[in-house]
C-alpha cells in the first residue's frame, strides 16, 4: 500500500478545499439583514 495519494487525488483535495473555502468566504462576508439584526437585538 502506497504512503502517499495519487497526484489525481491530491488535485481533487484541494479542488474541494478550495471550493469550500470559497463558499465559507461568501458566507462570511454575507451582509446580515436589518430585520435579522432587528430580532436579535430585541432578545437582550
Amino acid at each position: 500500500m502506497p504512503a502517499t495519494k495519487p497526484a489525481k487525488v491530491l488535485d481533487k483535495d484541494q479542488q474541494m478545499g478550495s471550493a469550500l473555502r470559497s463558499v465559507y468566504q461568501k458566507t462570511v462576508d454575507e451582509t446580515i439583514p436589518d430585520d435579522l439584526l432587528d430580532l436579535l437585538g430585541k432578545l437582550d
